[in-house]
């Protein structure tokens, strides 16, 4: 056995943090399940301060996935190890294609976990997710082109301190849970000594999770397989449009998103059909990062709304001594003044000239 051999082994020793004992994490876990059991969906952003297990727990989901691998994309990555090299040497030469597969051929049936998503640049982000989502990843180089099946996991994880994500790149994420500080001293001393109990002895602490964790793999499996004989009727569809046209989304991915998140969930319980119940529970992972608030347009509408910064409405702008004493201040807004008139020589009035 070779050095780098005893490098793997030794890192494979200690297991991944049980996805069974994240304290006080249900909507992030359900989220992380419904993704595991529908890759289609796009992925799952979480976004938190530092320190929230968001790395923790998408590194423990890895561990339940039935077949695959954890795939680690890192940060100086670039496209053509994302997306794999096309030898156009060759393909000249011969007339063969040969491809060297990227990270994404690597995480096909696994997962690609992201951290720090919102510092690369955005092309990686639009490859990873467009190959997410269709489930392909298609390289083209000098009109030659080589595709192969890219279904995984995607899992991104940012610190929004650090930078966000563009918006149209937010929104290609299928689902988004937003974590928070825990100021729960009964649940941070749960968290805590979850913690510790694991550093001090992972193999123990695994152990005891053991039977649990089995479990949540053969709920996977159930899911995936029960996943195409569910469909949805129109009450499902009516409730969804509603939801969407409510939180004013823009397209139609948002619809698309939360029934497939409503027929993953329902797969995971292995429930006969897909319901309401089932929209309302996934519909805020669907919306949070989608939603727009209508108000502003509503106003922008309205006939009676006034106007003071409108150049041609004078009589909507209150004086300005109104506007100081009401504390309403209208930038940029001067009061009208008297202003004398000049008269040119060499030009004739209008009303002088002959007709």
């Amino acid at each position: 056995m070779n050095a780098a051999s005893k490098v793997r082994d030794t890192s494979a020793a200690r297991p991944a943090f049980p996805f069974s004992a994240l304290v006080g994490q249900a909507r992030l876990q359900q989220a992380l399940l419904l993704a595991a059991i529908d890759p289609g969906l796009g992925g799952v952003l979480v976004t938190g301060p530092r320190g929230t297990a968001k790395s923790t727990a998408a590194r423990a989901l890895a561990e339940l996935l039935p077949e695959g691998q954890l795939v680690t994309l890192p940060l100086g990555a670039s496209e053509d190890r994302l997306i794999g090299t096309l030898d156009i040497e060759s393909a000249l030469r011969d007339g063969a294609v040969r491809f060297s597969p990227g990270l994404l051929a690597k995480a096909h049936r696994g997962m690609l976990y992201v951290d720090e998503i919102n510092l690369l640049p955005d092309a990686l982000v639009d490859a990873l997710l467009d190959a997410a989502a269709s489930g392909v990843n298609t390289v083209e180089r000098d009109g030659i082109s080589h595709s192969h099946a890219a279904s995984f996991v995607l899992i991104g994880t940012m610190n929004p301190e650090e930078g966000e994500l563009r918006p149209q790149l937010i929104d290609r994420f299928g689902l988004m849970v937003e974590l928070e500080n825990c100021f729960d001293p009964t649940v941070r001393q749960q968290i805590v000594k979850a913690r510790l109990g694991f550093d001090l002895d992972p193999q123990a602490f695994c152990a005891a999770y053991a039977e649990q964790q089995a479990a949540h793999v053969q709920r996977i499996r159930a899911a995936r397989a029960a996943l195409p004989a569910l469909g949805f009727d129109d009450a499902v569809h009516v409730h969804v449009s509603a939801l969407c046209i409510a939180a004013a989304v823009d397209g139609l991915r948002a619809d698309l998103v939360m029934l497939r998140a409503a027929r993953a969930l329902a797969a995971l319980e292995q429930a006969a059909a897909v319901t309401t119940g089932h929209v309302d529970q996934v519909a805020e992972g669907v919306l949070q990062h989608r939603r727009h608030s209508r108000e502003p347009a509503q106003q922008a509408d309205s006939p009676a709304a006034p106007r003071p910064d409108h150049p041609h409405d004078a009589s909507a702008a209150p004086p300005a001594s109104s506007a100081a004493a009401t504390g309403d201040r209208q930038w940029g807004y001067l009061p009208p003044e008297p202003v004398g008139t000049t008269q040119v020589k060499g030009v004739i009035p209008l009303t002088a000239k002959k007709r």
